[in-house]
């Protein structure tokens, strides 16, 4: 697993928590959930192609 992957999911993680804590306190909390929710959506899908390439390569691997 390359180490940048983990950057990208901290800041992204970073963002997400300085956003949601900004609109909770201006009184947004629909939006500070929406916020996280595409955070997730955002992490979850970078964690999706990472996987496919694992089986990928497991695939070719084992030449399956």
């Amino acid at each position: 697993m390359d180490v940048d992957l983990i950057f990208k999911i901290a800041a992204i993680g970073i963002v997400v928590s300085v956003l949601n804590q900004v609109l909770i306190r201006s009184g947004r909390e629909e939006q500070a959930m929406l916020t996280t929710l595409a955070g997730l959506v955002v992490v979850l899908m970078m964690l999706v192609q990472q996987i496919s390439d694992l089986f990928d390569l497991i695939k070719t691997l084992f030449s399956l």
